[in-house]
């Protein structure tokens, strides 16, 4: 029925390896190929030195790629040998030693993970458990981080954070803004999680390399930066700087609707860029303009930052932003004090981002990426399984077998 010649050149699996038989069973729908090794020396794994076969261990039986709708599987004894360093079980062509699918079934799986983005899919459609592709994605990535060069230099980095669990359980991504992936990730964001990763990413003789580091206000980022990177330059992301006035803005807002019945359904009229507006949106902002609300002029403040991003020098930005901050205190409204005194202790980081084009942006759709891997997979269990999906599918790794 099925020929063994045939699936010998299939298989390929050179001259010292030989299909014996096939066993074809039409109730579960399988076929089982068995190979044997022919050849009668073979190389120590360890030593490498060849030896004569010792013996041969009880039959594997390793998952293939199915043979039309039949599950297909590679049986062998695989055989022994006795060297210097012990008796050994000598590699095989077709599959690592320690797993029990082919790298050709491995490939698959990672074909079919990157199209999915969710692990029980693919489990589905590869007719196999879920624990099958969970361990290909961990050992993909352990693969795929230690063929990444151990030499690259990083100029530019991004440190944010991501939540992971219910109750302020959270994990740091370390990521290149240049590159676009995700360099690796940590569990917390404490100054010990986040000194260790950067201790373990960026080599003690690539540190002085790094000529900037993207980061929000976050006590813990900042002092892990400036004790493994003393030399780098904290740039506090543009996003974030952002994201307070819009909070501020917004307080405001909701301070002030109690008493003007013009401000209620304004929230996102008030926190969109101006050119994104709508036409009904634009009249309710005209409106809220000329009726000079504390949250208008809580808008002019934010605009008014906005103008000094793209600053030539350090000097000028430091200006303008002392002027800047002036303007908010003259504004007398509490809301923005707070943000502009919280700007003034992170003087240096906010004075940089106003001169230098890298931010956090790339970051944070990195960010909106790993949520997409979250919702998809419907949360994870374990930090070992978020880390391994976020590196398997933003990591930028080379996660196929060598076979």
């Amino acid at each position: 029925m099925f020929s063994e010649q045939f699936f010998d050149l299939l298989l390929d699996f050179g001259d010292d390896w030989k299909v014996d038989d096939v066993k074809v069973n039409f109730k579960i729908a399988e076929v089982d190929i068995f190979v044997s090794y022919i050849g009668t020396k073979a190389d120590c794994p360890e030593s490498m030195e060849p030896c004569g076969i010792y013996d041969h261990r009880d039959n594997r039986r390793w998952r293939h790629l199915d043979t039309m709708q039949f599950k297909t599987f590679i049986n062998c004894k695989v055989p022994r040998v006795k060297s210097s360093v012990g008796v050994k079980t000598i590699s095989v062509p077709w599959a690592d030693n320690y797993e029990r699918h082919s790298y050709l079934f491995e490939s698959l799986a990672i074909d079919l993970l990157k199209a999915t983005k969710n692990q029980t899919q693919t489990a589905k459609l590869l007719r196999c458990g879920f624990n099958v592709v969970n361990r290909i994605i961990h050992l993909s990535v352990k693969r795929g981080m230690a063929k990444r060069p151990k030499d690259a230099a990083f100029t530019n980095l991004s440190l944010d954070e991501k939540s992971f669990k219910k109750g302020h359980k959270y994990v740091s991504v370390l990521s290149s803004p240049l590159g676009g992936v995700i360099i690796d990730v940590v569990e917390g964001r404490d100054k010990k999680a986040t000194k260790e990763l950067l201790e373990k990413v960026i080599a003690p003789e690539h540190r002085d390399s790094v000529k900037t580091v993207s980061v929000d206000m976050w006590k813990a980022y900042l002092t892990s930066v400036e004790e493994v990177l003393p030399n780098a330059k904290i740039v506090h992301d543009r996003f974030h700087l952002i994201k307070y006035l819009n909070e501020a803005i917004d307080k405001v807002r909701r301070r002030e609707v109690k008493h003007h019945e013009g401000l209620k359904n304004s929230r996102f009229v008030l926190l969109k860029n101006k050119m994104n507006l709508t036409d009904k949106q634009q009249i309710i902002f005209e409106h809220i303009q000329a009726s000079n609300y504390e949250v208008s002029r809580a808008w002019r403040v934010r605009e008014n930052f906005k103008d000094i991003f793209g600053t030539a020098s350090i000097n000028e930005a430091f200006s303008l932003f002392i002027k800047w901050s002036a303007s908010v205190l003259n504004t007398n409204i509490k809301e923005l004090i707070k943000v502009a005194k919280m700007f003034n202790n992170h003087l240096k980081g906010v004075c940089n981002a106003l001169t230098t084009s890298f931010s956090n942006a790339m970051a944070e759709r990195l960010n909106g990426k790993i949520q997409e891997i979250k919702t998809v997979g419907r949360g994870y269990r374990t930090f070992m399984n978020f880390r391994s999906a976020i590196l398997f599918f933003h990591g930028g790794l080379n996660l196929y077998p060598h076979k």
